[in-house]
């Protein structure tokens, strides 16, 4: 019997509110341009688009003990986790459009603690640039979208650790870090002494990236949900120039397709976030269609059919 398709809800969050550039706020319509809706209706899936959250506006401040705009990051997770949480309530499959990566406290935090309702094994595949495992003390910006992992693990301000009422949010070795290639110096001990598993691009330079995809998704099974946390600068800026945080030497085209396609593969995503596309720094919206294409291979566009 084949398995029935959840519907696909597209939850827009406008902010930059934890980067330290303006313009991840346009990353949701920028999705939208580039045509994500209707690739996956091409695909087969029921897709409705719930438009926009709204939130305070980005006053642009510095950091007040270690934190820029901490009160406005979190109203945006607050509105975040709601709306995830509703949507993983009625069975659908939502997708975080962000916005900066600060938002996945609030999206993972819903993910969760629906996990833990329904007695799921949580698996985070986090692909992205950086760690994301800073704290107030050892930050060099105050911005929280650097801090996001820390956060669900229970490492930061008791506003953001305790936002769904249970902390930590989830534990380390929940979490899968991909293409991890620029970790501040404090971040490096706070990692180590929490023992992330993270798989570097010299990890991945060295047994290949199926090998290294092999291995962060070897243990998922049937009781499985998979939230892939997808931060766009986790591709080479070569192909992915629309982001406000560049790292050289990322995955290159044809790696984040087999990445996206081996976690499809699994068979058991359950939520999605696409975060820190900034259109400003795009060239015409190429790097949002990038995204797009390879948001089609984690749903299961390959070249051929497959078992």
């Amino acid at each position: 019997m084949s398995q029935v398709r959840p519907q696909i809800v597209l939850i827009g969050a406008p902010t930059d509110i934890g980067a330290g550039h303006r313009g991840a706020s346009m990353g949701p319509e920028a999705l939208r341009v580039a045509g994500l809706e209707s690739a996956l209706r091409e695909r087969g899936f029921d897709v409705r688009d719930l438009g926009n959250l709204s939130g305070p506006v980005n006053p642009w401040l510095p950091p007040v003990d270690g934190y820029r705009h901490l009160d406005e990051v979190v109203s945006w997770n607050r509105s975040v986790m709601l709306a995830m949480s509703t949507a993983l309530e009625k069975k659908q499959l939502p997708i975080l459009l962000g916005g900066d990566h600060c938002l996945g406290i609030g999206s993972i935090t819903a993910v969760a603690n629906y996990c833990r309702a329904q007695g799921k094994k949580l698996r985070v595949i986090w692909l992205d640039a950086h760690a994301d495992f800073n704290t107030h003390e050892v930050t060099p910006s105050g911005n929280v979208h650097g801090m996001p992992v820390s956060c669900l693990c229970g490492l930061g301000p008791q506003p953001l650790t305790h936002l769904g009422g249970f902390s930590p949010a989830m534990n380390a070795e929940d979490i899968r870090q991909i293409g991890i290639r620029s970790v501040d110096a404090g971040e490096k001990k706070l990692v180590k002494e929490y023992s992330l598993d993270i798989y570097d691009m010299r990890y991945i330079d060295e047994i290949g990236i199926k090998r290294a995809m092999e291995e962060a998704l070897e243990d998922i099974d049937d009781n499985t949900h998979v939230h892939v946390s997808f931060d766009v600068d986790f591709l080479d800026p070569a192909i992915a120039p629309g982001v406000g945080t560049t790292v050289p030497g990322g995955p290159n085209y044809r790696e984040a397709q087999l990445v996206m396609e081996m976690i499809a593969d699994t068979g058991k995503l359950g939520s999605l976030d696409i975060v820190e596309l900034n259109p400003a720094f795009d060239e015409h919206n190429k790097t949002a269609q990038l995204a797009v294409d390879l948001v089609e291979s984690l749903f299961g566009k390959s070249t051929l059919m497959r078992d």
